[in-house]
């Protein structure tokens, strides 16, 4: 038996659920070309730094293209100068120093602005604000042939190696960062009010061998209406933390006066449990308040009432029993 000390008891909600990294790249390829390098060696779990090639399509035959896109634009600006010093002396210097910082193996210069409404006409009638936007529309196409990381993490998906031909649309891996995990948790719609962004959740692995601690990132107020319940989102760093591991949360939630914890096998019709009085069986009301996997927190119970530890096969009220030290 178990002697009934009645105290004050913490409650906590639990729940579970598996680790997902908060910051997730998925790599599609918007072009078409050779996949002809990477930083590394595009492999799972390969490391990359911020700003590093996670992998390059090559480009030789688009940036050849563009050179010569340029080489034109130059063309419609020597031809427009003439026209510039003869009836816009004013601009004309501008436009002459704009064309002399033109190159074709340099991204194109921002045009110069328009002194006024007539300059502004004149150069567009001259089909070049059309020449410099489709230029500066396939200089960033090419910036699609390289894909850079976002942010310091590790290819946790590779699809492609070095050498495949990769089309528009095609996946190419996923790229994510270690460094931050959300745990996406289904909590009963009952607690709602006590998550809060902010709160700390204590967190454990399954074996209970190692805990972190995390917090309250997003709630949504959306209560399933077959489970009855609404996700709670939680962001968690630290060392040993894998993308799909299985976390098990403890929200604190409040405490409870005068209660007392018992086995949850030994409630019998949900709010009595079997004491001992004078040497024989007889069941006693209960409230229980709070339940866990396996025990759960009542109250109802004088202390110093001796509660049986354990199932006790064929019980009944009555039933004489002996208490075994």
């Amino acid at each position: 038996v178990n002697k009934v000390e009645n105290r004050s008891l913490p409650i906590s909600i639990s729940s579970s659920g598996s680790l997902s990294a908060y910051n997730r790249l998925s790599l599609f390829s918007e072009v078409q070309g050779i996949f002809d390098w990477s930083a590394g060696n595009f492999k799972p779990g390969e490391y990359y730094k911020g700003g590093s090639t996670l992998l390059r399509i090559n480009s030789q035959e688009f940036q050849a293209n563009i050179r010569a896109q340029r080489g034109s634009f130059i063309t419609q600006l020597v031809a427009l100068l003439p026209d510039l010093r003869l009836d816009y002396p004013d601009v004309a210097p501008r436009w002459s120093a704009y064309l002399d910082s033109v190159d074709v193996s340099k991204a194109i210069p921002t045009l110069p602005e328009f002194s006024s409404d007539r300059e502004k006409y004149f150069i567009t009638g001259k089909g070049l604000l059309s020449s410099y936007y489709q230029i500066k529309n396939l200089e960033e196409r090419l910036s699609k042939y390289r894909i850079r990381a976002p942010f310091s993490g590790v290819l946790t998906q590779a699809l492609v190696n070095k050498g495949t031909l990769v089309s528009p649309g095609m996946k190419l891996g996923e790229f994510i960062d270690p460094g931050l995990y959300e745990l996406q948790l289904s909590v009963n719609s009952a607690y709602s009010d006590l998550l809060k962004r902010g709160k700390t959740v204590e967190l454990s692995n399954i074996e209970k061998t190692k805990s972190w601690s995390g917090k309250v990132v997003r709630v949504n107020r959306i209560v399933d209406p077959a489970s009855q319940t609404i996700q709670a989102f939680i962001h968690v760093r630290g060392k040993d933390l894998r993308e799909g591991m299985f976390m098990e949360a403890n929200i604190p939630a409040e405490k409870v006066d005068d209660a007392f914890e018992i086995d949850r096998k030994l409630l019998v019709d949900d709010n009595k449990v079997y004491v001992v009085r004078d040497s024989s069986l007889s069941l006693a009301e209960v409230v229980p308040v709070h339940f866990t996997d396996n025990t759960a927190i009542v109250k109802g119970l004088t202390n110093g009432t001796q509660v049986i530890a354990k199932i006790t096969p064929g019980a009944y009220s009555g039933m004489r029993v002996k208490i075994s030290n």
